[in-house]
């Protein structure tokens, strides 16, 4: 019988120690006095998002709207402090004035786990900073004026793709056409390659562009483990990699190398990366592996093709519910057809503002990141508090629920592009508006991305208008287990062939 009871006596001192452990540090926002929502042991705040029962994108905003008069809230990642940052001036110390102390974004890195991971989102603020510095001139407005011409031939087979696609079937899946595209955008900007994803149903780009953002086991369960539990992210080693590993891996390397032994100079990213390949010594000591180099270019792939897709197709599907703005936006696209003998230019792109208006109404209220993510580099006190943090705490800037505050953006749920008008713009605080980030780390592609949607949206709606129907998912659900904010289901619209005459050259 004493056995029993000694046994007991173990198992309950040994949950005591786990409870412990799983409790120790939730005194820690309240000893800063700094209020937040009651954690679980163990989960922390992150029940929900970890189990996939509900996305970053709806939790961040039902924090901030539940402490709506505080600048500062406390949350926990599981057992570790996590601290949410409302005010802008704050904001604007993380981003831009105190940069130095928050430049790495708190992603964990492991090699083994996923080959493709230390690429410019993730990568620590060390080897980030010199492979920023080498890269961001290939999305100048020079550069980009010289890949224009490869945008608008992704145009044109978006044009014919949609000609053959709408003469068979009124309603179109956006998302996937519209992935189609930013494919064929990104493979031939990018790699300098033909991806034909809109003119082959099987693309082998295309399949490993789904892959990569497929909503399956595998994905949540890496995904939810590299945020929030890396040392069982450490242990999925175990795991085979991703198929489209090695298939990336070998794209960067033939295509290297076929264009060194033919002497080809095109101005893209796989040019850039060549060129650092060329001069080791411009990235300050940093080993440019096969690997370091292969990830450079799969992340532009992937977050230029996906990001740019979600814009056009969340642009296309507000744009159904609210015609008279669509209306205005087509009489735009007119009225710069009409110039230039009927061809819109490279410069029309900039000149077209209601464009532009609705392209960052859009990003206002699907941005492609819901947060904006930092870890301090150091020990760290917040500028007219007395709240402390320690080196490592990761801070949230909560981009989903800043972009719906009714106190800064009234009616927030409505789809309003004069909200960017010159007078709105100037009267809100800029870090009120962040699809991009902000300060040194903001996006490297926010130029490139802009003039890929927007030239989608044009060779889209030229030729037809866009509707509703019984099939469009109304009103949009965000899949908690997609890593960028993704609709639930697929965006089905109806199209419309209306007649064109312009055509759009470089």
């Amino acid at each position: 019988m004493s056995n029993y009871f000694e046994i007991l006596c173990a198992v309950a001192a040994l949950l005591l120690a786990v409870y412990y452990y799983a409790t120790s540090s939730f005194d820690f926002w309240k000893n800063c006095g700094v209020v937040g929502p009651r954690p679980l042991p163990y989960f922390g705040n992150m029940k929900d998002i970890l189990f996939a029962r509900k996305s970053i994108t709806v939790y961040v905003k039902e924090i901030y709207d539940a402490y709506k008069n505080e600048s500062m809230i406390g949350l926990y990642s599981r057992t570790t402090p996590l601290l949410v940052i409302r005010e802008p001036e704050l904001i604007k110390d993380v981003l831009i004035r105190d940069f130095s102390h928050f430049s790495d974004r708190g992603f964990i890195i492991n090699e083994k786990v996923e080959p493709l991971s230390p690429h410019l989102f993730f990568l620590e603020a060390e080897r980030w900073r010199p492979l920023r510095n080498r890269l961001s001139p290939i999305f100048t407005s020079g550069k980009l004026r010289e890949m224009f011409y490869f945008i608008v031939e992704c145009s044109h087979h978006l044009e014919k793709y949609l000609d053959k696609k709408v003469g068979r079937e009124e309603v179109i899946e956006c998302r996937e056409l519209a992935a189609k595209f930013t494919t064929d955008v990104i493979g031939t900007c990018a790699f300098g390659i033909e991806m034909s994803a809109l003119a082959d149903e099987e693309s082998e780009f295309r399949k490993m562009g789904r892959a990569v953002f497929a909503v399956n086991l595998r994905n949540i369960t890496q995904t939810k483990f590299r945020v929030f539990i890396p040392t069982l992210y450490n242990l999925l080693q175990l795991l085979p990699c991703q198929k489209y590993v090695p298939f990336f891996a070998k794209v960067v390397s033939e295509t290297i190398k076929y264009r060194r032994e033919n002497n080809i100079v095109r101005p893209d990213f796989i040019n850039m990366l060549m060129e650092l390949q060329k001069h080791p010594e411009k990235l300050q000591n940093i080993e440019l592996s096969d690997t370091l180099l292969t990830a450079q270019a799969f992340v532009f792939f992937v977050a230029g093709f996906e990001t740019s897709s979600l814009t056009i197709t969340n642009t296309l599907y507000e744009l159904a519910q609210n015609q008279d703005i669509q209306d205005k936006l087509r009489e735009e696209i007119e009225e710069h057809c009409a110039k230039n003998d009927g061809e819109l230019k490279y410069d029309d792109i900039k000149g077209m503002k209601y464009l532009d208006k609705a392209f960052k109404e859009t990003l206002r209220m699907y941005p492609a990141g819901s947060i904006v993510t930092r870890r301090a580099q150091s020990n760290y006190t917040f500028n007219g508090t007395e709240v402390s943090i320690p080196k490592g705490t990761i801070i949230w800037i909560p981009v989903q629920g800043i972009h719906y505050d009714p106190d800064i953006y009234p009616n927030p749920q409505k789809f309003d592009p004069e909200r960017f008008n010159e007078d709105a713009v100037a009267a809100r605080n800029p870090m009120h508006y962040l699809p991009f980030g902000d300060g040194p780390r903001n996006c490297i592609g926010a130029r490139f991305a802009a003039y890929q949607t927007k030239v989608g949206l044009i060779t889209i709606l030229r030729n037809y208008k866009i509707d509703v129907c019984d099939k469009t998912m109304i009103p949009y659900e965000i899949d908690p287990g997609s890593f960028i904010p993704s609709p639930k289901s697929g965006i089905y619209l109806k199209m419309t062939k209306i007649p064109r005459e312009c055509k759009i050259i470089s």
